[in-house]
This record gives C-alpha cells, sequence and structure tokens, in this order.
C-alpha cells in the first residue's frame, strides 16, 4: 500500500511540474503568436500601400 501511494505521489508530481511547463510554453506561444500577428498586420499595410503606388503610376502611363 505505501508502495503505491509512493508511485501514485510521484505521479502526481510528474503531472504537476509537467502542467507548469506547459503552462509556460503556452504562454511563451501566445506571445508569440500576437506579435507575428502584429507584424503580419504591419506588413499587409505595407503591402497595401506598394500596390496604391503601384496603381497610381500605372494610371499615369500613357495607352499603347
Amino acid at each position: 500500500m505505501d508502495a503505491e501511494l509512493t508511485r501514485l505521489e510521484s505521479q502526481i508530481e510528474q503531472l504537476i511540474s509537467q502542467h507548469g511547463e506547459l503552462k509556460a510554453g503556452n504562454r511563451e506561444l501566445r506571445t508569440r503568436v500576437a506579435r507575428l500577428e502584429a507584424e503580419n498586420h504591419q506588413l499587409a499595410a505595407k503591402v497595401k500601400l506598394a500596390t496604391e503606388k503601384l496603381e497610381a503610376l500605372l494610371a499615369k502611363l500613357p495607352e499603347a
């Protein structure tokens, strides 16, 4: 009985440790996702601006 309780205690400690590690990893991933989403937004804005500039330049070209 004591051996079984000791084994269960060890398993619970492992689970608690893994939970903490997974929670920290999840936090890091959420931070990374937020940073990448912000970067993606900035890049999309740059692409939109470049597209608008290119369209304006094309509109100025004479028809051939």
